[in-house]
């Protein structure tokens, strides 16, 4: 049975983060009624002249040097000869001849090894509108809603350089954060502002030449992808090994079915007879514009999260779960620089902190939590004052309410109680009440003294120093 080698490249459309859309005035904002962001420019009306969005091309002149591309000092904008029942116009103006962005490259970082992916392109271009199909029984027709019409899109096009589902994943998540990095897009896949195309061949193990390429449509979920490529290499194995060979092809994803189908053979550039857009002069990048660019781009996460092992001892894992979201990189380099440790800074982001996070469903930087507040936190658990079940609740009080930690801490009783006399009595009531854990105890059975720590917890309501209160109780228990 011959052994085959799988071959992946993927396309990225990200829909750029500006007030407004690509050539007109639009807003670009999601969510609104059907239809109400419009203009005759978007809705292709005669006689009206495309502008374009400096604030989008500069987003995209960023994300491709941010990838590492190539910049010519002159880039066109191109027109995409096409019917798209949801762009008025009847074409999308591209790039095809003249790529904002070309030969550029990203690292992968996967189980401590590293892969580099190359980037063929990063060109900027329009977006489509939207079609509604009713899903009334017997209805014979369908809506548009134009409002994303015209909304600038980024394209990033990878070389056919993953091997496996795993790279593809970590190449979807890699751009991803990238872009949130640069704050070119919001990335929010559910509104359909990150998308992706995946294309899948498989060849001998030790070809060079790549086999017939089939092309998956309109993703809009990293898992969809993921799914998508495991089932395309399943399936063009088979065929491969029946002997019927793979058809050059587009296909369409059915999430239910988990399967690809046919939707129709693979179109060529030539397909979409390209010519230079008439209405939009070429834009000339001189040099100035360019390193203001590169000047202009943050340290990108994959950089930082090396740093972060390095230059603060994080383990692996930390630096990659903390560089994720720009802001919580940010947040934890500000908290190290008040005097917390690293690791305890990392401890409480990567548990309470993003618990809440995720609980309320909101990014990091919606939360509300000051590094000052986090700092003083963990210097009330490290002193003493507080234990670290106290320190949980009084986190969510400060993020709840805008106290200060002191303050809750204050207002609610909270300090921990560490003196050897209060905690003794305490320790005796607790053994006269449970004899049963107390004889376990006597009869070897050390791990009973956690359940009468866990007693005398609850009687002082969670402010008895757990560490004080487990010497106490075994002292008296060995007496």
């Amino acid at each position: 049975m011959a052994k085959y080698e799988a071959v992946i490249g993927i396309e990225v459309h990200a829909e750029l983060w500006t007030k407004s859309k690509l050539f007109c005035g639009c807003n670009a904002e999601f969510g609104a009624s059907p239809n109400t962001h419009t203009c005759p420019v978007c809705l292709g009306m005669p006689g009206v002249l495309p502008v374009m969005n400096r604030e989008a091309f500069e987003h995209a002149l960023r994300a491709a040097l941010a990838f590492n591309c190539r910049i010519p000092r002159i880039t066109r904008c191109d027109r995409k000869n096409y019917y798209y029942p949801d762009l008025p116009k009847n074409y999308q103006i591209s790039q095809l001849y003249a790529n904002l962005g070309t030969d550029g490259y990203v690292d992968l970082f996967l189980d401590g090894s590293e892969k580099r992916v190359g980037i063929l392109n990063v060109h900027i271009e329009e977006d489509a509108g939207k079609l509604l199909h009713p899903e009334t029984p017997g209805a014979d027709f369908s809506l548009v809603d134009l409002n994303r019409a015209g909304v600038p899109l980024l394209e990033i096009v990878s070389a056919p350089d993953m091997r496996s589902v795993e790279e593809a994943d970590a190449f979807m998540r890699t751009v991803r954060d990238m872009l949130l990095y640069l704050e070119a897009s919001d990335c929010k896949m559910e509104e359909g502002s990150l998308r992706f195309e995946a294309s899948v061949s498989l060849r001998p193990e030790g070809a060079e030449k790549l086999g017939t390429r089939v092309e998956i449509k309109n993703l809009n979920s990293m898992k969809a992808v993921n799914r998508v490529v495991g089932y395309e290499i399943d399936r063009q194995e088979k065929r491969l090994e029946m002997g019927e060979g793979v058809l050059q092809e587009t296909r369409l994803w059915d999430e239910e079915s988990g399967a690809t189908s046919a939707m129709r053979s693979k179109e060529e550039a030539s397909d979409y007879r390209y010519f230079p857009e008439p209405d939009l002069v070429p834009i000339e990048l001189d040099e100035g514009w360019i390193e203001s660019a590169r000047e202009s781009l943050p340290e990108l996460p994959h950089y930082r999260r090396r740093r972060f092992v390095t230059e603060h001892g994080l383990p692996e894992y930390d630096a990659s779960v903390l560089t994720q979201e720009r802001a919580a990189a940010d947040f934890f380099e500000e908290a190290v620089s008040k005097g917390a440790a690293a690791k305890s800074v990392s401890n409480w982001l990567m548990g309470d902190v993003l618990r809440l996070v995720n609980e309320k469903k909101i990014a990091f930087s919606e939360l509300g939590l000051s590094a000052d507040n986090l700092v003083e936190v963990i210097k009330l658990v490290d002193s003493g004052e507080i234990n670290r079940s106290a320190a949980k609740d009084v986190l969510e009080e400060v993020i709840d309410s805008g106290k200060s930690p002191g303050e809750v801490v204050r207002d609610r009783g909270l300090a921990q109680i560490s003196g050897e006399e209060e905690l003794e009595t305490v320790a005796r009531k607790v053994i006269e009440g449970n004899p049963k854990p107390v004889e376990d105890f006597r009869k070897g059975k050390k791990g009973a003294v956690g359940f009468l720590v866990g007693q005398v917890m609850k009687e002082t309501r969670g402010r008895a120093n757990p560490k004080v209160v487990s010497e106490i109780l075994t002292r008296l228990l060995s007496s």
